[in-house]
This record gives C-alpha cells, sequence and structure tokens, in this order.
C-alpha cells in the first residue's frame, strides 16, 4: 500500500450504534473500520482507525500524522464545535483533511452549526450516516491519485 489515511475519531463515536440509533443509527464504529479497511485495500490505501475521548490524544495522533499518514479524515465530534487545538493540530499538520458528520448537524442545535474544522478541510460530509466516512475515503483517495499542481 503506498499510503496511509489516518481516520480519527472524537468523543462518544465509541457509543455508535447504541446512542441515540434515530439520530446515529446501529452500526457500530467497529463496523465503520471493518468497512473502510477493505475499503482501503480495495484502493490501495492503508487504514489507520482511531478513536479517543480525550482532546490532548487527538492533537497528539494529528501531530504524528505529519510522518506517517498521507491525508486525515476527521470525525472530531463535538469537539468539531470547540476546539482550537484540534483546529491547529490539522492546519500544522500541512495533510489534506475531510470533516465528517454522522448527522446533518444544520438540522441541530445551533451550536453544532459552527466548526473549527471547516475551514481548513478539503471537504465536509454530513448527515449521510456512516456512509459519508466512504464517500470521504473516496475523495481522498482521489485527491491522493491525482497529479501534484504544476
Amino acid at each position: 500500500m503506498s499510503a496511509t489515511i489516518l481516520v480519527l475519531n472524537g468523543p462518544n463515536l465509541n457509543l455508535l450504534g447504541t446512542r441515540e440509533p434515530s439520530i446515529y443509527g446501529a452500526e457500530t464504529l467497529a463496523d465503520v473500520e471493518a468497512r473502510l479497511a477493505a475499503r482501503g485495500r480495495d484502493r490501495g490505501v492503508g487504514i489507520d482507525f482511531r478513536q479517543s475521548n480525550h482532546e490532548g490524544e487527538l492533537v497528539t495522533w494529528i501531530q504524528e500524522a505529519r510522518d506517517r499518514a498521507a491525508a486525515i479524515i476527521i470525525n472530531a465530534g463535538a469537539y468539531t464545535h470547540t476546539s482550537v487545538a484540534i483546529h491547529d493540530a490539522l492546519r500544522a499538520a500541512g495533510l489534506p483533511v475531510w470533516e465528517v458528520h454522522v448527522s446533518n448537524v444544520y438540522r441541530r442545535e445551533t451550536f453544532r452549526h459552527h466548526s473549527y474544522i471547516s475551514g481548513i478541510a478539503e471537504g465536509v460530509i454530513a448527515g449521510f450516516g456512516t456512509r459519508g466516512y466512504d464517500a470521504a475515503l473516496d475523495a481522498a483517495v482521489a485527491r491522493l491519485a491525482a497529479p501534484p499542481p504544476s
């Protein structure tokens, strides 16, 4: 595999499948990880899939990605709306980033309408359930396969 894509998941995403299934669905994070690993293999990329409820751990993983990954897909959960630290780490990493949300954050509470990540992301995918991860992976693979700008 020529490249690794880091897939980060923030707080409470470990509860996928049991937390508010009417909003987040019945699929677990382990289901998403297995599907993305297979999809990545089919597309010739490795997937490094992680979840943490701790902001600092997510920041450390983003910093480490500078030397280990070609792109980042992130569902920062609630940190999307609060974390300047994650924003700064993503910006410093210098890697292409895709932001994913399982739910349509714009149909929810107004505090979820602001993202510290969107402004630096190549794309934002929200409201397509866990299939948003698939779309982000496909976008990342396409971006990595594109010739560099001249």
